[in-house]
Protein backbone atom coordinates (compact mmCIF):
# COMPACT_ATOMS: atom_id res chain seq x y z
CA UNK A 1 0.00 0.00 0.00
CA UNK A 2 1.42 3.58 -0.51
CA UNK A 3 2.84 5.43 2.02
CA UNK A 4 1.28 8.56 2.40
CA UNK A 5 4.06 11.30 3.90
CA UNK A 6 2.78 14.07 6.64
CA UNK A 7 5.24 16.46 4.13
CA UNK A 8 8.32 16.38 1.87
CA UNK A 9 10.32 19.12 -0.86
CA UNK A 10 9.46 19.31 -3.87
CA UNK A 11 12.78 20.13 -6.31
CA UNK A 12 12.31 20.36 -9.83
CA UNK A 13 13.57 21.18 -13.07
CA UNK A 14 13.12 24.77 -13.10
CA UNK A 15 15.52 25.15 -9.74
CA UNK A 16 18.10 22.94 -11.40
CA UNK A 17 18.53 25.03 -14.92
CA UNK A 18 18.28 28.24 -12.64
CA UNK A 19 20.88 26.73 -10.35
CA UNK A 20 22.74 25.83 -13.50
CA UNK A 21 22.82 29.87 -14.27
CA UNK A 22 24.12 31.04 -10.92
CA UNK A 23 27.39 28.03 -11.19
CA UNK A 24 28.10 29.10 -14.87
CA UNK A 25 28.17 32.70 -13.72
CA UNK A 26 30.32 31.89 -11.21
CA UNK A 27 29.32 34.14 -8.42
CA UNK A 28 27.89 32.12 -5.54
CA UNK A 29 27.32 34.53 -2.75
CA UNK A 30 24.49 37.13 -1.93
CA UNK A 31 24.37 38.92 -5.36
CA UNK A 32 21.57 39.42 -8.28
CA UNK A 33 19.53 36.42 -8.20
CA UNK A 34 19.07 37.15 -4.39
CA UNK A 35 17.85 40.33 -5.08
CA UNK A 36 15.77 38.90 -8.29
CA UNK A 37 14.04 36.90 -5.39
CA UNK A 38 13.76 39.47 -2.48
CA UNK A 39 12.09 41.28 -5.05
CA UNK A 40 9.57 38.73 -6.56
CA UNK A 41 9.02 38.20 -2.29
CA UNK A 42 8.33 41.67 -1.66
CA UNK A 43 5.94 41.68 -4.79
CA UNK A 44 3.83 38.87 -3.56
CA UNK A 45 3.31 39.62 0.19
CA UNK A 46 2.68 43.30 -1.11
CA UNK A 47 5.09 45.35 1.11
CA UNK A 48 8.10 47.53 -0.32
CA UNK A 49 11.44 45.76 1.44
CA UNK A 50 12.18 42.10 1.54
CA UNK A 51 16.15 41.43 2.77
CA UNK A 52 16.81 37.97 2.28
CA UNK A 53 18.83 36.24 4.96
CA UNK A 54 20.17 32.26 6.29
CA UNK A 55 16.72 31.28 7.88
CA UNK A 56 13.53 32.29 9.90
CA UNK A 57 15.76 32.36 13.27
CA UNK A 58 18.16 34.99 11.72
CA UNK A 59 15.48 36.91 10.41
CA UNK A 60 13.72 37.29 14.03
CA UNK A 61 16.77 37.68 15.43
CA UNK A 62 17.92 40.64 13.13
CA UNK A 63 14.47 42.11 13.27
CA UNK A 64 14.48 42.22 17.25
CA UNK A 65 18.48 44.20 16.63
CA UNK A 66 16.99 46.43 14.03
CA UNK A 67 14.58 47.25 16.31
CA UNK A 68 16.88 47.79 19.46
CA UNK A 69 16.32 44.82 21.00
CA UNK A 70 19.67 44.12 23.55
CA UNK A 71 20.45 42.94 27.35
CA UNK A 72 17.90 44.13 29.50
CA UNK A 73 15.03 43.97 27.35
CA UNK A 74 12.11 41.46 26.88
CA UNK A 75 10.61 40.14 24.24
CA UNK A 76 6.81 38.30 24.39
CA UNK A 77 6.44 34.87 22.22
CA UNK A 78 4.05 32.63 22.39
CA UNK A 79 4.57 28.96 24.14
CA UNK A 80 3.32 26.98 21.23
CA UNK A 81 5.78 27.82 18.79
CA UNK A 82 8.86 26.53 17.42
CA UNK A 83 11.55 26.84 19.87
CA UNK A 84 13.21 29.23 16.94
CA UNK A 85 10.64 31.92 17.89
CA UNK A 86 12.29 32.07 21.88
CA UNK A 87 15.70 31.58 20.87
CA UNK A 88 16.10 34.23 18.31
CA UNK A 89 15.13 36.74 21.26
CA UNK A 90 17.23 35.47 23.92
CA UNK A 91 20.49 35.78 21.04
CA UNK A 92 19.52 39.56 20.84
CA UNK A 93 20.74 39.23 24.50
CA UNK A 94 16.88 39.84 25.38
CA UNK A 95 14.69 37.38 27.79
CA UNK A 96 12.01 35.60 26.10
CA UNK A 97 8.81 35.99 28.30
CA UNK A 98 6.62 32.95 27.28
CA UNK A 99 2.86 33.51 26.98
CA UNK A 100 -0.26 31.46 27.23
CA UNK A 101 -2.44 30.58 23.83
CA UNK A 102 -6.04 30.55 22.44
CA UNK A 103 -7.45 27.33 22.65
CA UNK A 104 -9.41 27.89 18.86
CA UNK A 105 -6.31 28.83 17.05
CA UNK A 106 -3.46 27.41 19.40
CA UNK A 107 -1.99 31.61 18.39
CA UNK A 108 -1.28 33.47 21.31
CA UNK A 109 -3.36 35.15 23.51
CA UNK A 110 -4.22 39.16 23.28
CA UNK A 111 -4.77 38.89 27.19
CA UNK A 112 -2.10 37.00 28.29
CA UNK A 113 0.23 39.15 26.27
CA UNK A 114 -1.53 42.36 27.88
CA UNK A 115 -0.94 40.40 31.54
CA UNK A 116 2.36 39.83 30.27
CA UNK A 117 4.01 43.47 29.97
CA UNK A 118 6.46 44.84 32.18
CA UNK A 119 8.62 47.86 31.59
CA UNK A 120 11.11 46.22 29.98
CA UNK A 121 8.86 44.83 27.38
CA UNK A 122 10.19 45.86 24.25
CA UNK A 123 9.20 43.84 21.77
CA UNK A 124 5.94 41.24 20.99
CA UNK A 125 6.64 38.40 18.55
CA UNK A 126 2.70 36.36 17.77
CA UNK A 127 3.31 33.13 15.47
CA UNK A 128 0.33 32.44 12.63
CA UNK A 129 0.72 28.78 13.26
CA UNK A 130 0.13 27.06 9.91
CA UNK A 131 -0.92 29.59 8.24
CA UNK A 132 -3.80 30.70 10.86
CA UNK A 133 -3.55 34.30 11.39
CA UNK A 134 -3.02 35.50 15.48
CA UNK A 135 -5.36 38.21 16.98
CA UNK A 136 -3.41 41.16 14.96
CA UNK A 137 -5.74 44.03 15.29
CA UNK A 138 -6.07 43.11 19.15
CA UNK A 139 -2.13 42.61 19.48
CA UNK A 140 -1.33 45.34 17.38
CA UNK A 141 -3.42 47.97 19.86
CA UNK A 142 -1.50 46.57 22.87
CA UNK A 143 1.50 47.15 21.53
CA UNK A 144 0.86 50.73 20.49
CA UNK A 145 -0.79 51.36 23.62
CA UNK A 146 2.42 50.28 25.48
CA UNK A 147 5.36 51.04 23.23
CA UNK A 148 5.90 47.75 22.07
CA UNK A 149 7.58 46.84 18.82
CA UNK A 150 5.38 44.19 16.74
CA UNK A 151 7.70 41.55 14.74
CA UNK A 152 5.59 39.10 13.44
CA UNK A 153 6.79 34.95 13.04
CA UNK A 154 5.23 34.09 9.76
CA UNK A 155 7.49 31.35 9.02
CA UNK A 156 4.21 29.13 8.36
CA UNK A 157 1.95 32.14 6.76
CA UNK A 158 3.62 32.76 3.39
CA UNK A 159 0.43 34.23 1.23
CA UNK A 160 -1.65 33.69 4.38
CA UNK A 161 -3.83 36.80 4.44
CA UNK A 162 -5.68 38.69 7.11
CA UNK A 163 -8.77 41.09 5.78
CA UNK A 164 -6.99 41.46 2.44
CA UNK A 165 -3.15 41.59 4.03
CA UNK A 166 -0.36 39.52 4.18
CA UNK A 167 0.54 38.00 6.85
CA UNK A 168 4.02 39.50 8.19
CA UNK A 169 3.01 43.11 6.60
CA UNK A 170 1.10 44.33 9.71
CA UNK A 171 4.02 44.90 12.18
CA UNK A 172 7.36 47.28 11.85
CA UNK A 173 8.62 43.77 10.51
CA UNK A 174 7.52 39.65 9.88
CA UNK A 175 9.78 37.27 9.06
CA UNK A 176 9.25 34.54 6.66
CA UNK A 177 10.74 30.87 6.35
CA UNK A 178 11.89 29.22 3.35
CA UNK A 179 13.14 26.09 5.21
CA UNK A 180 12.16 22.56 3.52
CA UNK A 181 9.09 22.35 5.34
CA UNK A 182 7.55 25.29 3.88
CA UNK A 183 5.23 25.93 0.76
CA UNK A 184 8.10 26.86 -1.52
CA UNK A 185 11.99 26.38 0.02
CA UNK A 186 15.60 27.35 0.00
CA UNK A 187 16.81 24.43 1.57
CA UNK A 188 17.82 26.58 4.46
CA UNK A 189 16.89 30.46 4.13
CA UNK A 190 14.25 33.18 5.56
CA UNK A 191 13.28 36.80 4.82
CA UNK A 192 12.68 40.27 6.99
CA UNK A 193 9.89 42.41 5.63
CA UNK A 194 9.16 46.35 5.99
CA UNK A 195 7.89 49.12 4.26
CA UNK A 196 9.88 51.31 6.67
CA UNK A 197 12.92 52.44 4.58
CA UNK A 198 15.57 53.19 7.61
CA UNK A 199 14.72 49.52 8.97
CA UNK A 200 15.02 48.67 5.48
CA UNK A 201 18.95 49.89 5.48
CA UNK A 202 19.72 49.06 8.70
CA UNK A 203 18.91 45.43 7.86
CA UNK A 204 21.29 45.53 5.03
CA UNK A 205 23.59 46.68 7.19
CA UNK A 206 22.81 43.99 9.89
CA UNK A 207 22.84 40.78 7.49
CA UNK A 208 26.49 41.53 5.92
CA UNK A 209 29.04 42.91 8.18
CA UNK A 210 27.48 46.71 8.53
CA UNK A 211 28.05 47.06 5.12
CA UNK A 212 24.43 48.99 3.59
CA UNK A 213 25.15 47.88 0.11
CA UNK A 214 27.01 44.41 -1.09
CA UNK A 215 30.82 44.84 -0.77
CA UNK A 216 33.78 43.92 -2.13
CA UNK A 217 35.41 42.31 0.97
CA UNK A 218 38.12 44.82 0.54
CA UNK A 219 38.06 48.61 1.23
CA UNK A 220 33.99 48.52 2.31
CA UNK A 221 32.43 51.21 4.76
CA UNK A 222 31.50 49.41 7.88
CA UNK A 223 29.73 51.96 9.75
CA UNK A 224 27.81 50.07 12.00
CA UNK A 225 28.62 46.48 13.87
CA UNK A 226 26.86 43.44 11.65
CA UNK A 227 26.66 39.51 11.70
CA UNK A 228 26.90 37.76 8.20
CA UNK A 229 23.68 36.40 6.97
CA UNK A 230 24.08 36.71 3.59
CA UNK A 231 21.08 34.77 1.37
CA UNK A 232 23.28 33.47 -1.58
CA UNK A 233 22.59 33.00 -5.25
CA UNK A 234 22.52 29.29 -5.05
CA UNK A 235 19.81 29.58 -2.08
CA UNK A 236 17.73 32.11 -4.71
CA UNK A 237 18.29 29.77 -7.56
CA UNK A 238 16.13 27.29 -6.33
CA UNK A 239 13.53 29.66 -4.63
CA UNK A 240 13.42 31.64 -8.14
CA UNK A 241 12.25 28.03 -9.43
CA UNK A 242 10.22 27.52 -6.83
CA UNK A 243 8.26 30.32 -7.49
CA UNK A 244 7.40 28.86 -10.44
CA UNK A 245 4.92 26.25 -8.99
CA UNK A 246 3.56 28.36 -6.85
CA UNK A 247 -0.09 28.70 -7.62
CA UNK A 248 -0.67 25.16 -8.36
CA UNK A 249 0.79 24.66 -4.54
CA UNK A 250 -1.61 27.18 -3.50
CA UNK A 251 -4.47 25.26 -4.98
CA UNK A 252 -3.30 22.25 -3.81
CA UNK A 253 -2.79 23.21 0.42
CA UNK A 254 -6.77 25.06 -0.22
CA UNK A 255 -8.05 21.73 -1.60
CA UNK A 256 -6.46 19.21 1.27
CA UNK A 257 -8.11 21.65 3.79
CA UNK A 258 -11.16 21.09 2.46
CA UNK A 259 -11.05 17.37 1.56
CA UNK A 260 -10.19 16.99 5.26
CA UNK A 261 -12.96 19.07 6.32
CA UNK A 262 -15.47 17.53 4.53
CA UNK A 263 -14.07 13.57 5.19
CA UNK A 264 -13.67 14.45 9.21
CA UNK A 265 -17.45 16.72 9.66
CA UNK A 266 -19.69 15.28 12.39
CA UNK A 267 -16.25 13.48 14.16
CA UNK A 268 -16.78 14.36 17.51
CA UNK A 269 -13.69 12.66 19.08
CA UNK A 270 -11.84 15.00 17.15
CA UNK A 271 -11.24 18.92 15.97
CA UNK A 272 -9.87 20.25 13.26
CA UNK A 273 -8.48 23.14 14.10
CA UNK A 274 -10.01 26.15 11.90
CA UNK A 275 -8.90 27.69 8.50
CA UNK A 276 -10.44 30.97 7.13
CA UNK A 277 -10.24 29.92 3.13
CA UNK A 278 -12.17 32.15 2.08
CA UNK A 279 -11.11 35.12 3.71
CA UNK A 280 -7.74 34.87 2.68
CA UNK A 281 -6.06 32.12 5.31
CA UNK A 282 -3.54 29.70 3.75
CA UNK A 283 -3.48 26.59 5.41
CA UNK A 284 -0.33 25.17 5.39
CA UNK A 285 -0.25 22.11 7.41
CA UNK A 286 -3.59 20.58 8.52
CA UNK A 287 -3.61 19.89 11.92
CA UNK A 288 -6.34 18.33 14.45
CA UNK A 289 -6.53 18.72 18.34
CA UNK A 290 -7.73 14.86 19.51
CA UNK A 291 -7.40 12.65 22.59
CA UNK A 292 -4.97 9.63 23.02
CA UNK A 293 -2.93 11.74 19.77
CA UNK A 294 0.67 9.55 20.24
CA UNK A 295 -1.21 6.40 20.09
CA UNK A 296 -3.17 7.56 16.60
CA UNK A 297 0.29 8.66 15.46
CA UNK A 298 1.66 5.15 16.33
CA UNK A 299 -1.56 3.77 14.50
CA UNK A 300 -1.68 5.85 11.30
CA UNK A 301 2.58 5.11 11.07
CA UNK A 302 2.24 1.46 11.53
CA UNK A 303 -0.28 1.84 8.56
CA UNK A 304 1.71 3.72 6.04
CA UNK A 305 0.67 6.77 7.16
CA UNK A 306 3.12 9.43 8.52
CA UNK A 307 1.80 12.47 10.72
CA UNK A 308 4.09 15.12 12.77
CA UNK A 309 3.21 15.86 16.44
CA UNK A 310 3.41 19.04 18.03
CA UNK A 311 5.98 20.69 19.48
CA UNK A 312 6.44 20.78 23.38
CA UNK A 313 5.28 23.97 25.11
CA UNK A 314 8.47 25.63 25.16
CA UNK A 315 8.12 26.30 29.16
CA UNK A 316 8.74 22.23 29.07
CA UNK A 317 12.51 22.81 27.82
CA UNK A 318 15.23 22.67 29.99
CA UNK A 319 16.08 26.08 28.72
CA UNK A 320 13.02 27.58 29.35
CA UNK A 321 11.32 26.03 32.25
CA UNK A 322 8.12 27.39 34.00
CA UNK A 323 5.79 25.82 35.69
CA UNK A 324 2.34 24.08 33.76
CA UNK A 325 0.45 26.16 35.54
CA UNK A 326 1.33 29.39 34.18
CA UNK A 327 0.32 28.09 30.73
CA UNK A 328 -2.93 25.74 31.11
CA UNK A 329 -3.98 26.11 27.51
CA UNK A 330 -0.67 25.13 26.02
CA UNK A 331 -0.11 22.55 28.34
CA UNK A 332 -3.77 20.40 28.11
CA UNK A 333 -3.88 21.04 24.45
CA UNK A 334 -0.28 20.86 22.76
CA UNK A 335 0.01 17.03 23.87
CA UNK A 336 -3.35 16.30 22.04
CA UNK A 337 -2.27 18.38 19.12
CA UNK A 338 -1.19 16.51 15.19
CA UNK A 339 -0.54 17.39 11.98
CA UNK A 340 -1.88 15.63 9.51
CA UNK A 341 -0.28 14.65 5.95
CA UNK A 342 -0.78 17.82 4.04
CA UNK A 343 2.52 16.95 1.25
CA UNK A 344 1.91 18.14 -2.35
CA UNK A 345 2.06 14.13 -3.17
CA UNK A 346 -1.20 13.64 -1.26
CA UNK A 347 -4.34 13.21 -3.27
CA UNK A 348 -7.52 13.33 -1.76
CA UNK A 349 -8.00 9.94 -2.10
CA UNK A 350 -5.00 9.66 0.27
CA UNK A 351 -7.09 12.08 2.61
CA UNK A 352 -9.90 9.33 2.90
CA UNK A 353 -7.92 6.77 3.53
CA UNK A 354 -6.18 8.71 6.58
CA UNK A 355 -9.45 9.73 7.37
CA UNK A 356 -10.48 6.16 7.37
CA UNK A 357 -7.92 5.23 9.75
CA UNK A 358 -9.05 8.11 12.05
CA UNK A 359 -12.10 6.44 11.98
CA UNK A 360 -11.03 3.22 12.16
CA UNK A 361 -8.86 3.86 15.34
CA UNK A 362 -11.56 6.16 17.52
CA UNK A 363 -13.67 3.11 17.28
CA UNK A 364 -11.72 1.46 19.31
Amino acid sequence: MKKITWWEPEIGQAERDILAEVLAGNFVNDGDYTTRFEERIAALVGCRYAVGVTSCTSAIFLALKAAGVGPGDEVIVPDATFIATANAATMAGAKAVLVDIEAETLNMSPAAFEAAITPRTKAVVPVHVSGRAARLPEIAAIAKAHNIVLIEDAAEAFLSKLDGQSLGTYGRMGCLSFSPMKLITTGQGGMVLTNDPDLHVLLRQLKDQGRPVRGTGGKDPHPIVGYNFKFTNIQAAVGLGQLDKLDERVAHVKAMYRAYEKNLKGLNAMRLLPSRIDEGELPLWVDVVVERRDELARYLRDRGIDSREYWNPIHTQPSYRLPDDRFPTATRLLPKSLWLPSAFSVTEADVARVCDTIREFLAQ
